[in-house]
């Protein structure tokens, strides 16, 4: 795999640089760094979250990308799915002649198309054992731009695996890291695994292994959530704890706290080590981002602005995050949900999966706080910034206060 497998990019930062700045910069979210994360516009201040936007990992898939094109120019290039979560940037890779495989009614990825003189890029989620194995038989140039968080997750349940521990993983069973890391046990004979999506499911589980509960039920409820042939009564005995990487971070330690203390209860004490494992696997920049947006809490804020795509987990969970501090927020993806002239805003409620417009959502508010997602550029920021000053009808003192 030598020639056809690559991960540590090809060296050509800096012959993408200039356009990933014209894809992505954005001056009003400089002005705001530079200003203290704060800007004031007439009778509005803006107050950014410290940590926000692409982290490291969403950096390095996009540029590796980008790369990628200049690369390979005269070849057909693949992407497996979406590389992140944010439309605006899967639209610039198509826009690049990026093509996106999409899965078949089963959930399979169709790599029909596929030759051995194609290349493909897996997504910063990574794709799944059985993926990696069925592109290497293809044959084709694999571009890895599978997230180095995602990676520790994956040695993680692993180790679980190796050891003839159940991989408890609290995630999404649908979404696309959850279901490579899931995929990872499945290289071990015995290996197991179970996904909660949230404290409820934990909880069901957790009765359980002290002994109540019915099979029956469970097999129902978790049958898109377990790995094949699972056995509730054999593979709850020893579990080990980890999580998809953008979750909530409180949620994923109450969870694992919640396992142990149900571990501690039927074995006890002295037994607990060989049947319980865990690992907190939030990745440090969903935790920072996380902890920003409780920082930015700590001030009054009247309103708060969650920019990212609708289908980003740890966009979702900063939105979340707002509205537990009971702070009004609106999740929007783009400044394009803020309508000035009807002064309405396009939002997905927490927790919903469907739009919702809502009217004067602005009011007389004063301090607008805004946040996003780590799939999302600094461009979709800035233009909700320019966005918010046409509704209060601001764009003349936002002009003054960015020159």
């Amino acid at each position: 795999m030598e020639s056809t497998y690559f991960r540590k990019g090809f060296g050509l930062k800096g012959a993408i640089e200039g356009q990933l700045t014209t894809d992505y910069h954005s001056h009003v979210v400089d002005v705001l760094r530079a200003n203290d994360y704060r800007l004031s516009v007439g009778p509005l201040t803006f107050r950014l979250a410290r940590e926000f936007g692409f982290c490291y990992g969403v950096d390095r898939a996009v540029d590796y990308a980008y790369e990628t094109r200049h690369k390979f120019p005269d070849r057909r290039l693949f992407l497996v799915g979406e590389i992140i979560h944010n439309p605006h940037v899967n639209q610039k890779l198509r826009d690049m002649g990026i093509e996106f495989l999409s899965q078949r009614p089963d959930g399979e990825f169709d790599f029909s198309v596929l030759t051995a003189d194609d290349v493909v890029i897996m997504p910063a989620f990574g794709v799944t054992i059985q993926d990696f194995n069925r592109l290497r038989e293809v044959g084709c140039v694999m571009v890895d731009t599978t997230c180095g968080s995602v990676l520790n997750v994956w040695k993680r349940v692993d180790s679980y695996a190796r050891d003839g521990y159940t991989a408890v993983i609290h995630g999404k069973h649908w979404h696309e890291e959850t279901k490579a890391t899931a995929s990872q046990v499945t290289k071990h004979p015995a290996g197991r695994y179970l996904v909660v999506l949230n404290m409820d499911e934990a909880r069901v589980i957790c009765d359980f292994i002290e002994g109540r509960g019915d099979v029956t039920e469970l097999s129902r409820r978790f049958v898109k959530s377990v790995s094949p042939g699972f056995d509730f009564a054999r593979d709850l005995q020893r579990v080990g704890l980890a999580n998809q990487t953008t979750m909530l971070s409180s949620e994923s330690l109450a969870i694992a706290e919640e396992f142990r203390q149900s571990m501690l209860r039927r074995y006890g004490e002295a037994e607990l080590a060989d049947h319980f494992r865990t690992f907190d696997t939030i990745c440090s920049a969903t935790q920072e981002r996380q902890d920003a947006v409780m920082r930015l809490l700590d001030d009054p804020l009247d309103v708060m602005l969650v920019v990212g795509g609708y289908n980003s987990s740890n966009t979702c969970h900063l939105a979340a995050l707002v509205q537990s501090s009971g702070v009004p927020v609106y999740h929007i993806q783009d400044a394009g949900c803020l309508d000035p002239a009807a002064r309405t805003v396009r939002h997905q409620p927490v927790r919903q999966k469907a739009e919702r417009v809502d009217s004067h959502w602005l009011g007389d508010a004063r301090i607008v706080g805004i946040t996003a997602g780590a799939s999302t550029p600094n461009n979709k920021v800035g233009e909700t910034v320019l966005r918010v000053c046409e509704t209060a009808g601001l764009e003349r003192e936002l002009q003054a206060a960015i020159a």
